[in-house]
């Protein structure tokens, strides 16, 4: 290693006055020196006790390995993908505290407040209507058979009966539909005629207004007396509420959604008239799991791909030389590293879920890259050092630029793994991927070293690279059969090393010939231009994705395929997308009712949906009775509401829409609190029309006299989405830029950060656009590939960058080749054993592992054209500047300061060099 001379202050105070950018720069080199020094002296310090971090790893990782006793999974699945800080979230509360789901006793709106536990099925008719007397007759049969139920549990058999959500009278609420389909029945049997079923909003049999919009599906109307009926309908869709207020009761409802699903198989195998899709409460949680179980086949698959590839990768035709073993201990060093960070998690109490499943391969990406860079280092080594010093150079060549790498990762991941982070899913990804990689990156510079080290000494006694048995002298090998004289081929026969080299500390010496033939090529002045106009192809197809990104906010699109709830949610769209989910109106503070303002207000805010709405139907009942309605008192007002209107049979169920607070004695109770159920008429595109209509409602509750909000659980997956999802990824991109800057300063060459700062962004942009064009929404998923491509395009460009910028004295062709030949070699080794090792990922038939496979993919191919293609034509054209001779003009003032080393090597016979230094 070249010394540092010292220089005294007053000389440097005279180069900073002279030249304060040649100061920086000097600066700068000796930092970057007294670093490599230190990874060159703890390369040392590894390979003098190959025992201790070759063991070491290997023990802490079986220990913690250990640990998977405490393995537990996420149960709660809507914590993961809902932002934790949302308005949605502070309604719902507030929702739930004043009209509770067990406090509506005469009616129960499936859609609008999220019950604890049900069970849910559409019915569809592969003929026909749903409406048909056959098929009204089978779907009261399935209905007696869902009630009649029952599962055994500690001696006792619950039936529905047990569990059910109980009505004022004591009987279990059901859906309004089976009443209809009951009334309809009776009157056929009776030969009388029944009421006409309207849609969506109809009236039963005792006088009550019930909306049926999400109850019936496919339907066509015909028009009686200007009022739309129901003539026929595809689907017809049935909800059954438990009751599960305690553990005894959440597990003996969690059995009976079980047995649900296992009573609909039957029925539907012996009814296939019929075609029924079930979906409960644990339906979700079940098959956004059932994607780690997809994926164990091709994730050993993966494996054993990725495992040969990187044996292969690093063999050569030499026998000496060749490390195929290395690749098979790269990847058990980045598999001991991925235990131990699973033990460490597990220790901590975390809990698993699918989206876990990208972790391997950040994990592959970012060891590959490490490893391969370091064996390619330990190639440009001399075979004739000895091995400490070997793998010294190793270090002090690498471990600048992986650390580099590493902490990129870091801060990238990091962040996102914050509390800044308002998704769970995006927040616990990240923390995990971070630990993982800082293990990864320990385990290297420990593990993977040792291997080198042991790799070394079978080199140095000239031993066969897979077969570690000693390789005869040239003399005795010429007597052996072909085969094995092909098996047993090294170079070392018709090399000497009993010569005296001369050579500068900057140059390499290798055996191997530099692979510079597509160094050549892709500088060549021809296909440069080709080049370039790829570029822009690139950012043009990456521009038209990127103005078409859309949210996928929606849980349904990161299950398993062919589950139940994508199954069920298929049917939902293609039967029930006509209209919204039922949104509640709720009026939370106590307002003037009587106020003819007030009420014309409520009444245009309502207008244009479809509402059953207390209001309405109480103004009307006024009109009836020739009362009027706007120059009541409050007194009379509320006093007609409670003795009168209330206890009519068919409006009884208005009760549950209304709180009433006691007053003074004697003084009439005050309306502190109303609801009113809207329902609006929607296209396809429901997602975000309702998205559109959350933000037109909020916004209009801010400007109105009568304080309301709105709410649907849906709402808490629309609420601030986009927001929670890209903001992590925002947050990363900046703390990385903010990283590359600060080291532009610091350590790194400048250009080196500015550089790599757009080729972040261009691959970014690249990934972002064509993910789109390739059918990927914007979610948690999505997002997280987005997160960890800032460090695999790091890793990929980094080194080629770094080679590139520190060149002096050459022109930018020259050194665009050089770089190549150093490390275009790793980065293609590694893109292809990361390729290979994503393919067997897309045979998993699951909306989650599809989007992670798409985005990976695109995030390698992305990462491969800029640091193969993009990078190496621009930087011929572009700063930094390369002028022959700049290296006499560095020197200028401080010529004294940049004097040629000269090391003459002395070879002896254990082919072991010392080096002395003159200057």
């Amino acid at each position: 290693m070249v010394g540092v001379p010292a220089v005294s202050s007053r000389w440097w105070e005279r180069l900073k006055t002279l030249c304060p950018e040649r100061a920086r720069r000097m600066l700068r080199q000796v930092l970057q020196a007294g670093l490599r020094s230190s990874f060159q002296a703890l390369g040392r310090f590894v390979a003098s006790h190959p025992v201790f971090f070759a063991s070491a790893p290997v023990l802490v990782s079986v220990l913690l390995g250990a640990s998977f006793s405490r393995y537990r999974v996420e149960g709660n699945v809507e914590s993961l993908l809902v932002p934790k800080h949302s308005l949605a979230k502070i309604e719902g509360n507030l929702v739930d505290s004043l009209f509770p789901v067990n406090r509506s006793k005469h009616t129960l709106y499936s859609d609008l407040q999220t019950p604890g536990r049900y069970g849910r099925v559409i019915v569809t008719s592969r003929r026909g209507s749903i409406l048909d007397p056959l098929h009204t007759d089978l779907v009261l049969k399935l209905h007696r058979a869902v009630v009649q139920l029952q599962v055994p549990v500690l001696g006792f058999n619950y039936s529905f009966s047990h569990l059910c959500l109980l009505d004022d009278k004591n009987t279990c609420i059901i859906d309004d539909i089976i009443r209809a389909l009951e009334d309809s029945q009776s009157a056929r049997f009776a030969n009388r005629s029944s009421l006409p079923l309207r849609y969506p909003i109809t009236r039963l049999a005792d006088g009550r207004m019930a909306y049926i919009g999400h109850q019936l599906g496919g339907v066509c109307t015909v028009y009686f007396h200007w009022s739309p009926g129901v003539r026929s309908a595809r689907a017809l869709q049935l909800t059954y509420y438990l009751q599960a207020r305690g553990a005894l009761t959440d597990r003996v409802a969690s059995q009976w959604e079980q047995a649900f699903c296992g009573e609909l198989g039957r029925f539907g195998a012996g009814h296939p008239e019929l075609s029924l899709y079930p979906f409960t409460s644990s339906s979700l949680r079940t098959d956004f799991q059932a994607s780690s179980v997809l994926a164990r086949r091709p994730l050993l698959a993966s494996v054993c791909v990725c495992l040969v590839l990187a044996v292969g990768c690093c063999s050569m035709r030499d026998c000496v030389r060749a490390k195929p073993w290395l690749g098979l201990l790269a990847l058990l060093s980045i598999a001991l590293s991925g235990l131990t960070a699973a033990g460490i998690l597990n220790l901590t109490g975390t809990t698993y879920n699918s989206t876990y499943l990208g972790v391997p391969f950040i994990l592959l990406g970012h060891g590959l890259f490490g490893t391969f860079e370091m064996l390619s280092s330990w190639r440009r080594t001399r075979e004739d050092q000895h091995v400490k010093e070997r793998v010294a150079s190793v270090f002090s060549d690498v471990m600048l630029r992986y650390s580099g790498a590493t902490l990129l990762h870091q801060v990238s991941l990091g962040l996102a793994a914050s509390p800044l982070t308002n998704l769970e899913a995006v927040r616990l990804f990240c923390r995990c991927a971070a630990l993982g990689i800082t293990v990864g990156y320990l385990y290297t510079l420990s593990f993977y070293a040792t291997c080198l080290v042991a790799t070394g000494y079978l080199e140095t006694g000239y031993r066969h690279g897979c077969f570690c048995r000693r390789v005869p002298k040239k003399g005795a090998l010429d007597t052996k059969p072909r085969w094995y004289r092909c098996l047993m081929y090294t170079r070392y026969q018709d090399e000497t090393h009993s010569q005296t080299h001369s050579h500068t500390p900057n140059s390499t010496h290798t055996h191997t010939p530099n692979p510079r033939c597509y160094g050549d090529w892709i500088t060549n002045t021809y296909v440069k231009p080709f080049m370039v106009l790829l570029y822009l192809v690139y950012i043009s197809f990456g521009l038209m994705g990127f103005l078409q990104v859309s949210q996928g906010s929606e849980p349904s699109s990161l299950v398993a395929m062919d589950t139940g709830t994508l199954l069920y949610a298929r049917a939902q769209q293609r039967y029930f997308s006509s209209y919204s989910p039922v949104i509640g109106f709720y009026v939370y503070e106590s307002a003037p009712y009587w106020n003819t303002s007030v009420q014309r207000d409520l009444l245009e805010y309502a207008k244009g949906f479809q509402r059953i709405s207390w209001l309405e139907s109480y103004l009307d009942y006024l009109t009836e009775r020739n009362l009027s309605t706007t120059s009541q008192s409050r007194e009379s007002f509320t006093r007609m509401l409670r003795l009168s209107f209330l206890r009519q049979p068919q409006f009884a169920h208005f009760a549950d829409d209304i709180i009433f607070a006691e007053r003074d004695e004697g003084e009439e109770p005050e309306m502190a609190a109303s609801r009113v159920f809207l329902v609006a008429k929607t296209t396809e595109n429901k997602r975000e029309e309702m998205s559109v209509l959350l933000d037109t409602l909020r916004r209009l509750s801010l400007t109105s006299r009568v304080r309301f909000l709105i709410f649907n659980p849906s709402f808490v997956y629309l609420d601030r989405y986009a927001t929670a999802v890209s903001s992590p990824l925002r947050h990363s991109l900046m703390a990385v830029l903010f990283l590359l800057g600060l080291s532009s300063l610091a350590v790194v060459e400048p250009l080196v950060a500015v550089w790599l700062s757009l080729t972040l962004l261009s691959v970014q942009f690249g990934v972002l656009g064509f993910m789109t064009l390739w059918g990927v929404e914007l979610d948690c998923v999505s997002v997280l590939c987005l997160i960890s491509a800032l460090g695999h395009s790091a890793d990929c460009c980094g080194p080629l960058l770094a080679t590139f910028s520190s060149g002096r004295g050459d022109s930018r062709t020259v050194w665009v080749r050089l770089a190549l030949e150093r490390h275009g070699v790793p980065s293609l080794q590694t893109l292809i054993c990361y390729t290979a090792a994503l393919l067997p990922l897309a045979a998993v038939r699951s909306n989650l592992t599809r989007s992670l496979f798409r985005c990976l993919v695109l995030t390698a191919f992305c990462s491969a054209l800029h640091a193969l293609a993009f990078l190496p034509t621009l930087l011929t054209f572009l700063p930094p500047a390369k002028k022959t001779g700049s290296r006499q003009g560095d020197r200028g003032e401080g010529e004294g300061l940049r004097e040629e080393v000269e090391c003459v090597e002395m070879v002896d016979s254990t082919r072991v060099v010392d080096q002395i230094t003159t200057v």
